[in-house]
């Protein structure tokens, strides 16, 4: 089983914008700024091509679908929050917070896995957000592939019962813990607070504050052979956490992260990550600033089928 892929599905958006039912438990949006709506719009388009150029000329493989204008969908943005693809041919939709966020999971992309994707079999956990419960995919969860391990911090968008039976249903074991911000808030997407490459985990521990939580993530990435490089909350802030491992087509391996995240990186952390992959900083501070999240969330992985 693979931990990381060559390809990506990523998705342009048509009415980006702050999003206010979001950014209820999202600490890292803002709505600061002079910029009005279009410029907004415009700028966030500019960085989204900008991000699909850079890394096609790495050599990845970058799917790109427009979102539709009506109904609006300010976060369309951030497709990994929704599904995640498998190389055993599945593909799993997943519940929602924000109802608004709902609007994303649209038919023409669920033919997409299916007739041009070949993905044989669908899982939706849908129907838990009639209970309010959620599970916002790769945000809320972070996958070890190829040893059957999901992390995942506990908040109002990660239930641990939904987390449970994605663990029945794909055969993971669940490791859950809870993290909170500086303003001692839940973190609300575990890919905030970690990332988790072939060998490297990206973590902030310092986020994790009961100690036998903290002992329990440090000792299974330890088991499990990946060096820790362990980030502040501080950096954690500037979105240090939100990154994603990806290769080319000739398998040079990349570690994705946004301008502001490499800014905040001391010089032993970067040299700690160069010794396994190729950094890409890209910008996006408009994304991050009004959207409140950053380059991991942009990035759908999608995994060939395993034939």
């Amino acid at each position: 089983m693979q931990q990381i892929t060559d390809t990506i599905l990523m998705v342009r958006p048509a009415s980006f914008g702050y999003n206010e039912e979001t950014a209820k438990d999202n600490q890292f949006q803002s709505s600061e700024g002079k910029e009005n709506i279009e410029q907004i719009k415009a700028a966030a388009l500019e960085e989204f091509d900008d991000m699909v150029a850079i890394l096609k000329n790495k050599g990845i493989e970058v799917i790109v679908k427009n979102d539709t204008v009506e109904p609006k969908k300010y976060d369309a943005i951030f497709p990994n929050n929704w599904f995640s693809t498998h190389e055993n041919g599945i593909w799993i939709s997943y519940p929602m917070c924000a109802e608004v966020r709902r609007l994303e999971k649209r038919e023409d992309l669920f033919e997409f896995f299916e007739n041009e994707l070949g993905y044989k079999k669908r899982y939706s956990f849908d129907y838990f957000e009639e209970d309010d419960m959620f599970l916002e995919g790769t945000g809320s969860m972070i996958l070890d592939r190829q040893n059957r391990l999901v992390y995942a911090c506990r908040s109002k968008r990660t239930d641990v019962r939904i987390l449970s039976k994605f663990g029945i249903l794909m055969d993971y074991q669940a490791i859950h813990f809870e993290s909170f911000d500086n303003g001692d808030n839940e973190v609300y997407h575990t890919n905030v607070m970690m990332a988790l490459g072939e060998k490297l985990a990206i973590i902030c521990l310092a986020s994790i504050h009961n100690e036998e939580e903290r002992k329990k993530v440090v000792k299974s990435l330890t088991d499990t052979d990946k060096v820790i490089v362990d980030i502040t909350k501080d950096q954690m802030h500037q979105f240090a956490g939100n990154m994603l491992e990806l290769r080319s087509k000739d398998l040079t391996r990349f570690l994705v992260m946004s301008g502001t995240a490499r800014a905040a990186l001391t010089e032993e952390q970067v040299e700690a990550i160069e010794k396994y992959d190729e950094i890409i900083a890209i910008d996006i501070p408009t994304i991050e600033k009004y959207g409140g999240g950053s380059v991991r969330c942009m990035m759908a992985e999608i995994f060939k089928i395993k034939k």
